[in-house]
């Protein structure tokens, strides 16, 4: 999957008087090998580089620099001198805090730069590699004379020349006269002491023949390559032949666990496989590990909007919104943010479904630097309330048809009780095609006030026309990636929500994550069907900033209905589907469901409840594509573990960590104590997704880490001794009936009544350390002492459940999880009702 170089690019300041930063692409992965410099030539740029940092930032660190004058970098007056122009080196890699010796790798004049850089440092550089560098470097007598001109009359000739050189033409002046010309290379060759590879094409006309033909003869011991038919540009033209030639000057150099040549006996290679064994069944493409790039996650869209501007963005029932359009209504709702008093690390809750203005408020509330607060769908109203108190929102945004929620806000407000003093409110028809929106007109509420009155604390404004009077311009504020960027509430099915505080970083790594999981996605082509809530942490991830770091067309849909999910996905063609388990099922029940060719889809990553198998191999018939079983939690971004799309999938299992991500069991009682494949234990986590903590709790965020910085998930699994994970229970459903090292879960019993043919579900919740059975019954009348007896036949007498309740439904989250909590509450009620009798 290529990589995007631009999340990586960074402005380094490395002179003053006058000030001058350089634009650097520095990409760095968890325990990289070794450290490659790049450095172009006369006129180029970092991303002339572009094969080589994607073929080397897998198992190293890679840097390319813009260098003085050239593309992203700041264009001074002056100087260009060389002894500029290797301080500006010198300052960048201190700037960076590079682990010395580096290979450094330079290309025509770059390579230059890098040998005046190794003479004065031989001990930092271990190896040096020079692409079409000459000796010497004098151009022919046409440019020669070009450049003979005054600045400014090179100047207007900017225009005709910016498709083909990365610097104006007074850039290329100064860089000639000041250090080109005077360069003489051939003393500083035979002084270097380090092994040498020179890299040449067959036909290079930039420079005369000899000064590149005697480069690698005047270099005591150096290695001289010639790749045959290229010309100046020989990285780009002949990448894969200078891509072997780096790697021969690598394995010169202690080799990596990375690389498909290191033997079995590497040191390194065998304690990381001993550690992650699960990193033998990474699909082939899938990195070890990742380089987070250090930016926040309004930088994914900023992006995917200079890649892609024409590319469609959003889709949503007919309307349509290029990247380029959704950048400018991001910069305008942020403005409106910012003049609204809102000040960075405020926070903001986004009552919204899947619709166009959800997407815009939360990239709108980042850009602004404000923190947004998202509450599961179905959460009642008191609990929203209760949440906008918690985090103290300044700003509420969400639907004119959100009743309930809009008189709960105005009565506080009227009593001076409510945090939040701006209401913003929409329409899903909003941002619908004209004629649609014509035909969809909906009632407006009346709350006897004129919106944006001033003099008022509590302010209530529309949408569209609060953005609408806004400029266009992206705010300037420095954000890190280490503020926070989100709160997500759990879904709390046996505990009461946290707020979850994810920040920039944790965001943009799952992000990454889960995109490298998808190694065959292809940047600016992919169409993601998005149903799942972004409200909802990993609905958030897998169907909001995943594809838009690729660039991809989202498809909003406000709700699952699974008759319109069908004709949106045969006139779409949705490419990725991230979904849960109750849609796919949806799906492969539907009648005829072959007539609306589903098979566009080629992948999908189920989350949040468990995949049967039978829900999989059904579904990857009629798509053919690959639909696998992931796992998370909204503690961790929420994205941990996955099944490969194309390598050994597991029955029952979640799969395997993803790059990055460390995954081990503990064991249940005393915590810390890792345990071994096989046994069971409570699944503990550690990556750059992990959570930051829970807001305003800082007690629940010690407990939940262990004392080497895992999170301990709160799930009870298996580990086999490949790598794979297989949950068993949520360990707060759990109980012990007699002794301390054996516990009991609700699978134990549920599995047994599952046995009866009339149980249609069960779900088994332990109370003062007995197990009561919630059932929901079919067919043939069923009787609570004749399910008793059964559970007698076929379990220990701890385990049989003490009361039987039958139930008409279970309360559930939205996604369809059991409220294990909930049914507790409904058997406290229960037993006090016949207490009162």
């Amino acid at each position: 999957m290529a990589i995007d170089f631009e999340l990586y690019r960074r402005k380094l300041p490395v002179a003053d008087n006058p000030t001058v930063r350089l634009s650097v692409i520095d990409i760095a992965p968890d325990r990289a090998s070794r450290t490659l410099v790049f450095l172009h030539g006369y006129g180029g740029r970092a991303r002339q580089w572009q094969y080589q940092l994607h073929e080397f930032s897998i198992a190293n660190r890679v840097i390319a620099l813009d260098q003085r004058g050239h593309g992203g970098s700041d264009r001074p007056a002056g100087p260009y001198t060389m002894t500029q122009l290797v301080a500006d080196l010198e300052s960048a890699l201190d700037g960076l805090a590079v682990q010395f010796p580096i290979i450094l790798i330079g290309h025509s004049f770059g390579g230059a730069i890098a040998t005046e850089f190794t003479v004065n440092h031989q001990e930092k550089v271990s190896d040096l590699v020079l692409i079409a560098t000459a000796g010497e470097f004098q151009l022919n007598p046409f440019y020669r004379a070009l450049l003979r001109m005054p600045p400014p009359v090179l100047r207007m000739l900017t225009p005709f020349v910016r498709g083909w050189l990365s610097a104006p033409p007074h850039v290329m002046h100064a860089w000639y006269h000041q250090a080109i010309a005077g360069w003489n290379g051939w003393s500083r060759f035979r002084s270097l002491q380090m092994p040498v590879t020179v890299i040449r094409g067959h036909h290079d006309r930039v420079f005369s023949k000899s000064v590149f033909e005697e480069v690698a003869r005047a270099i005591p011991r150096a290695e001289e390559i010639n790749v045959g038919a290229s010309g100046h540009l020989v990285m780009l033209e002949r990448r894969e032949a200078v891509n072997r030639a780096i790697q021969r000057t690598l394995e010169r150099t202690a080799r990596s666990w990375r690389e498909d040549t290191v033997g079995e006996g590497d040191p390194d290679r065998t304690a990381l496989m001993r550690e992650r064994p699960w990193l033998a069944f990474y699909d082939e493409g899938v990195p070890y590990t990742i380089a987070i790039p250090r930016v926040p996650v309004l930088e994914l869209l900023h992006s995917a909007a200079n890649r892609f501007p024409s590319k469609t963005a959003l889709e949503f029932e007919g309307f349509r919104m290029t990247y380029q359009q959704l950048q400018t209504q991001v910069n305008r709702f942020a403005n409106a943010v910012l003049s609204s008093r809102i000040n960075k690390g405020d926070r903001i809750m986004l009552l919204l479904p899947n619709i166009p203005q959800m997407v815009i408020a939360y990239f709108g509330t980042l850009a602004a630097g404000a923190v947004a607060v998202f509450s599961l769908p179905g959460t009642g109203k008191e609990d929203y309330l209760q949440q906008i108190h918690q985090t103290e929102a300044r700003m509420v945004v969400t639907l004119y048809q959100s009743e309930g929620i809009i008189q709960s806000l105005l009565a506080e407000s009227a009593m001076n009780r409510s945090p939040v003093e701006h209401l913003i409110l929409t329409r899903p028809q909003d941002y619908l095609p004209l004629v649609k929106r014509l035909a969809s007109r909906s009632k407006k509420i009346h709350l006897g006030f004129v919106s944006g009155r001033s003099g008022e604390r509590f302010k209530i404004h529309d949408f569209e026309r609060i953005i609408a009077v806004q400029i266009n311009a992206s705010p300037e504020l420095e954000i890190s990636p280490d503020d926070p960027a989100v709160i997500q509430f759990t879904g709390g099915t046996t505990a009461q929500p946290k707020g979850v505080t994810l920040s920039h970083r944790n965001l943009v790594a799952n992000a990454l994550q889960t995109r490298h999981w998808m190694p065959a996605a292809q940047e600016g082509r992919e169409r993601f069907l998005s149903v799942i809530p972004f409200a909802h942490s990993y609905g958030l991830t897998t169907a909001l900033n995943v594809p838009v770091s690729l660039g991809a067309a989202i498809i909003l849909k406000a709700k699952f209905e699974i008759a319109d999910m069908l004709r949106t996905i045969k006139n779409q063609k949705p490419t990725i589907f991230p979904g849960v388990p109750s849609m796919y099922v949806a799906i492969k029940d539907y009648p005829r469901v072959r007539n609306f060719r589903i098979d566009s889809i080629k992948a999908c990553i189920s989350g949040s409840a468990p995949l049967p198998i039978e829900v999989q191999e059904a579904f990857e018939k009629l798509t053919r594509g690959r639909l696998v079983e992931g796992y998370g939690l909204t503690e961790a971004g929420p994205v941990t573990h996955a099944n490969p799309l194309y390598g050994q999938r597991k029955i029952g299992s979640i799969g395997i960590p993803l790059p990055s991500t460390e995954a081990c069991l503990v064991d249940l009682t005393r915590g810390a104590k890792e345990v071994k494949p096989g046994q069971i234990g409570e699944l503990a986590v550690r990556g750059p997704q992990v959570m930051l903590g829970y807001w305003g709790d800082p007690v629940s965020t010690r407990r939940a880490f262990t004392r080497n910085g895992f999170l301990l998930t709160g799930d009870v699994a298996q580990r086999d001794a490949q790598g794979y994970f297989r949950i068993i229970a949520r360990k707060a459903d759990m109980w012990y009936p007699h002794k301390p090292d054996k516990p009991a879960f609700p699978r134990d019993v549920e599995e047994v009544l599952f046995e009866v043919p009339q149980v249609k579900e069960a779900a088994v919740v332990a109370i003062a350390n007995q197990p009561i059975a919630f059932v929901i019954a079919q067919g043939e009348q069923l009787r609570s002492e004749d399910l008793i007896a059964y559970c007698k036949r076929r379990l220990p007498p701890e385990l049989v459940p003490r009361f039987v309740v039958f139930v008409d439904d279970f309360p559930r989250t939205f996604i369809g999880k059991i409220l294990r909590r909930e049914l507790a509450r409904r058997f406290e009620e229960i037993q006090k009702e016949h207490q009162r009798a």
